[in-house]
């Protein structure tokens, strides 16, 4: 709560004054749409009532050109109000205890075999995408991570379905770690039964019965191989904080910690942080939501480093 609290501070003195001086461009962009729409329904009408063909061929050059100069500018402004952002909550982030300097890169994402070693998804992810890859180390732990849109063939309809959306976080341990563990959404159980499955074919187990939190027993369902550290590695303070995210915010968790792997998904249905054109986006409650997902893969990530 208290980190919260320090947030909203730095988010009044640091990324508020950002996030109004992007206003001022989104006002700027969007007057200039409003005269633009008018100026172009005024050339229509007039090229109806004088009816000649060589004015219209005209007058199609130069609106050409400035339609695509206005769709770059943009495409400009919703390119850069994102990274403006991100930078500013990396900067509070990495200020905080047992964090290294933290970089970002708008177009990176972690490969497709390393979201595929996670064993957590069943999937050969014909489709693919990534972005607002974010790097860096917590305590002596390594991670990466970014937002992912995961997509395979569906096997009812001729179409593409979601295999996951959200913030994927993949870490390095530097101590030697045997077995595995994987945490699935117990709500997803039923769309996850290659996964399960195939875990199960690798000796893996359900362990709900033997977790102490209830609320996360009711929630999750964990699958380990009979090698893996259960209570080191899920212990009671982990499953605690897993499950009281998952009740605060409704998103669903996905987590696995494969030898010396750790790999955390947070299902997120939109884009993150992505800018408004048509309403303002100077809201506390858009970075804040940013903040919070961070927040918890790090805690995670923290909690392993800790208790190794």
């Amino acid at each position: 709560m208290q980190r919260l609290e320090d947030f909203r501070l730095f988010y009044n003195h640091t990324i508020h004054p950002e996030l109004m001086r992007m206003e001022k461009k989104r006002k700027r962009l969007l007057l200039l749409l409003f005269f633009s729409i008018l100026l172009f329904i005024s050339i229509i009408i007039l090229e109806i009532y004088l009816d000649v063909l060589a004015l219209t061929l005209f007058f199609m050059v130069p609106i050409g050109f400035y339609a695509s100069y206005l769709l770059i500018q943009i495409k400009r402004f919703v390119d850069a109000f994102k990274p403006g952002v991100v930078d500013l909550v990396l900067d509070f982030i990495d200020d905080g205890p047992n964090f290294g300097d933290l970089k970002y890169d708008s177009k990176g994402l972690i490969p497709k075999q390393r979201f595929l070693d996670s064993r957590i998804f069943a999937t050969k992810a014909p489709e693919y995408k990534g972005e607002d890859f974010i790097f860096g180390k917590i305590g002596e732990l390594d991670f990466e991570l970014c937002e992912l849109n995961v997509r395979e063939s569906s096997r009812v309809q001729a179409k593409m379905e979601s295999v996951f959306r959200g913030v994927f976080l993949h870490a390095k341990t530097n101590i030697p770690t045997q077995g595995a563990i994987i945490v699935w959404p117990r709500e997803f159980k039923q769309y996850l039964t290659r996964s399960i499955k195939a875990f199960t074919a690798k000796g893996g187990d359900n362990i709900d019965e033997s977790l102490e939190v209830e609320s996360f027993r009711e929630l999750f369902t964990t699958y380990a191989t009979p090698d893996a550290s259960i209570f080191k590695t899920l212990n009671y303070e982990m499953q605690v904080e897993l499950a009281n995210y998952t009740i605060t915010t409704g998103k669903e968790i996905f987590a696995s910690f494969i030898g010396d792997d750790i790999y955390v998904g947070i299902s997120e249905p939109k884009d993150i942080l992505e800018p408004y054109i048509f309403r303002s986006n100077v809201s506390f409650d858009l970075v804040k939501e940013f903040f919070e997902d961070l927040q918890m893969l790090f805690s995670i990530v923290d909690t392993f480093d800790s208790n190794n």
